[in-house]
This record gives C-alpha cells, sequence and structure tokens, in this order.
C-alpha cells in the first residue's frame, strides 16, 4: 500500500503542476508536494526579459507615406523686368485680367492680374507667375506680335537713316515706330510714336518745321495737338492723349503721335523753325 500511495502522489503531482521537493541542501527533506495556484507570483524565470516594467518597441516609421509634391517654379514675380514680362502682360490682355502696358515690368498691376488668373482657375493665388500659371495662360492666348508687346511703345529704335546724320533733325521711323531727336549725329533723346492709318497716312520723306503751336486744336477734327510742330501741310509731331490712354490700338490722321508728354515738352522747348523732318521705313 505504501508504494501505491506514492504511486498516486507522484501523478497528482503531475496532473496539478505540482513538483516533487529534493532534500534541500542541509539534508532536511521538505514536503514532497509543492502545489502552484493561480495568482502565485511567477518564478524568477518567468519575468519577461527586461523586466516587467520594460518599454515596448518605438513603432516603426511609415516608410509608405508619399513624400509632399514640390511647389512649381517660380518663372517671373514682382520686380522682373524684360522682354518675357511684356509677353505674360500682352497674354493677360487677352483675357481681360491687365488693361495697362505691356510694360515690360512686372509691378503691382500685374501681380494683381497674376493673382485674379490663378484664383479664377483654382491654382493658389500667390501673384507670381510659376511654371503651372503660364502653361495654363498660354493654352488660352496666342502668341502675341510685335506691337502687342509695345502696344504702348517702349520699343528700341533703329539705327537712323542716313539722311538724319548731319544737323538738328527730328529722325522719324516708321518701322520701328520712334522718333530720334538727333544734332550732329548724336542722338538726344527717344521717344515712341504712332501714326496716320491707313485711309491717312503719315507722308514720307524730307521736310522742315515750318510752324509751331503749343496750345493748338484741329480746324478740321476739332481736337487737341498740344505741342505741335507742323512740318507738312497739316500733318504735325504733336502729343495725343489718345496714344498715351490706348497706345497702338488707335491712330492718327496723319500726324506724329507722342504719347509721353514730358518728353515732347522738353523736345518742343528746343526744336526750331527749320530744323529738318525726316520720315522713312
Amino acid at each position: 500500500m505504501g508504494r501505491a500511495f506514492v504511486a498516486g502522489l507522484a501523478v497528482l503531482a503531475a496532473l496539478t503542476g505540482c513538483t516533487v521537493q529534493t532534500p534541500d541542501g542541509e539534508g532536511k527533506r521538505r514536503s514532497p508536494v509543492h502545489i502552484e495556484l493561480p495568482g502565485d507570483t511567477p518564478a524568477p524565470d518567468r519575468t519577461p526579459a527586461g523586466g516587467a516594467d520594460a518599454p515596448s518597441a518605438a513603432p516603426a516609421p511609415d516608410d509608405d507615406k508619399p513624400a509632399a509634391p514640390a511647389p512649381p517654379r517660380v518663372l517671373w514675380s514682382r520686380g522682373d523686368s524684360g522682354r518675357d514680362v511684356r509677353e505674360l502682360q500682352a497674354r493677360l490682355r487677352q483675357v481681360a485680367w491687365l488693361f495697362e502696358g505691356p510694360t515690360g515690368t512686372y509691378g503691382e498691376q500685374t501681380e494683381r492680374a497674376v493673382s485674379g488668373f490663378q484664383g479664377k482657375r483654382g491654382l493658389p493665388r500667390t501673384g507670381k507667375t510659376d511654371a503651372v500659371t503660364w502653361q495654363r495662360l498660354v493654352r488660352m492666348t496666342r502668341e502675341p506680335g510685335r506691337w502687342d508687346l509695345y502696344l504702348m511703345g517702349g520699343q528700341q529704335a533703329d539705327p537712323p537713316d542716313a539722311r538724319c546724320r548731319t544737323g538738328r533733325v527730328l529722325c522719324i521711323d516708321k518701322t520701328s515706330r520712334t522718333l530720334r531727336w538727333m544734332i550732329d549725329g548724336r542722338t538726344v533723346s527717344t521717344m515712341a510714336v504712332r501714326f496716320g492709318s491707313q485711309g491717312t497716312p503719315t507722308r514720307e520723306g524730307v521736310f522742315s518745321v515750318y510752324w509751331k503751336s503749343r496750345d493748338h486744336v484741329s480746324t478740321l477734327y476739332d481736337s487737341p495737338m498740344p505741342y505741335a510742330m507742323f512740318f507738312s501741310g497739316g500733318q504735325a509731331v504733336h502729343f495725343s492723349a489718345d496714344f498715351a490712354a490706348r497706345g497702338y490700338a488707335g491712330g492718327s490722321h496723319g500726324c506724329v503721335n507722342v504719347r509721353d508728354e514730358p518728353a515732347i515738352a522738353e523736345l518742343f522747348a528746343q526744336v526750331r523753325n527749320g530744323d529738318r523732318v525726316v520720315v522713312s521705313w
């Protein structure tokens, strides 16, 4: 019966997670049965590595998140100038976002026009012309011609006619639409000019100033012609408020129009009766 009892205890120990204790280091026997119950403190070898308070591992970085797209490259912005800015302004005029110029200078009016164009089309309203804004504008407009770019003047003068290289001469070039005031081959001043329409063209040739009239009013058209310097019949070089307002969108009845009033006022003071006038292509 003793053996049967010991065998039964061994089976019970195996079924309940018990361990049979051997004599301790002092040779004393301990209870042959040790039962671990739920809630008991776990044995040291069951403690997780690092201890119960060890921090959990940091989450791995999300390498799959897409990077924010780079903003489009800015082509022109306030303060820039040049031929490209003229084209921008000419195209903005075509879609009625700009009404001045083109001047070739990216100023406040151009910045506001670009911002309005951007906002109307759902683009960021920066007022700066970036690549996306420019491509959208190009698709909506046509290539500007030379006089679209220089609607209000500002174009470079062509080399002077050979007949202008001596003496005191108003050297007027229909090709570049400019007037040079020249003395002994030296250019004193240059200004943009406008000519007569197809029905009333400005005559070409060599003339001379025969009459000056500071506050002249046309008796034929009842229109003001300030700083008029007559050189061929009723044709004269004079200031035109219409040219100042509309540029090359309009035309004269044969006169040579100047849009820069301070410039022609100074010219009027220098030119004398008898000075030559050369009008050429």
